[in-house]
């Protein structure tokens, strides 16, 4: 992983403005997409991960950060989709029924989005059929349950278990303020994450096999 990378660089800190033609000067040395998505955007969004996980560096400069791979992601998804490449995993994320907070779920959708998974984001307010229908409709293998409020916590345990009979052979990964380990077992959910920083391991613990 190149880190002092001029792209991974302004991914890292943000450097929305510079994306444009830095992705230019990737493509023009005869980088394709899927390898300047891989090598320059996962790496810079890898760096942002870890720093947040130690505190280094907080929600805006997170928030920055994935503005800044969304804008390189505006340049390369039309060649991707172009040349048949996906993600190789989908991911269905939503605020529980009840619940209309945001900003964790938004960040780790955006980390995911950097980890290379395709996100599907439902909103908030999401009633467990809504992330059934979605699951079945984009062949997911990971879903993401936020839930900000002690009164929607059973609105999460509800929507594992419509999950969960609806026999999907998904992953899913519940956080939030109130959300525990231990409720995470309790209700049958594969993982749990206390930030969005750890989001990302959570789900590539799951999704190969290592949790």
């Amino acid at each position: 992983m190149d880190e002092q990378h001029p792209l991974t660089q302004a991914i890292i800190r943000g450097r929305r403005k510079e994306i444009p033609e830095l992705v230019q000067q990737c493509l023009d040395a005869g980088e394709d997409a899927k390898s300047i998505v891989e090598n320059r955007l996962v790496s810079g969004m890898q760096v942002v991960g870890d720093r947040f996980k130690k505190n280094e560096i907080f929600v805006p400069e997170m928030l920055v950060a994935a503005r800044a791979m969304k804008e390189a992601m505006k340049i390369l998804e039309p060649m991707l989709v172009a040349a048949g490449i996906r993600p190789e995993y989908s991911a269905v994320i939503g605020t529980v029924e009840g619940d209309l907070h945001d900003i964790g779920k938004n960040l780790v959708a955006m980390m995911w989005k950097g980890a290379n998974i395709e996100v599907i984001d439902l909103g908030v307010n999401v009633p467990s059929a809504k992330f059934v229908e979605a699951i079945a409709q984009h062949k997911s293998h990971l879903v993401g349950l936020s839930a900000l409020l002690t009164t929607t916590m059973p609105a999460m345990r509800t929507t594992v278990k419509a999950i969960r009979d609806a026999g999907f052979p998904v992953k899913i990964v519940i956080g939030g303020a109130p959300i525990t380990q231990e409720f995470a077992a309790e209700i049958g959910a594969d993982g749990y994450s206390r930030d969005a920083g750890s989001a990302v391991d959570a789900a590539m613990a799951l999704l190969h096999g290592n949790a």
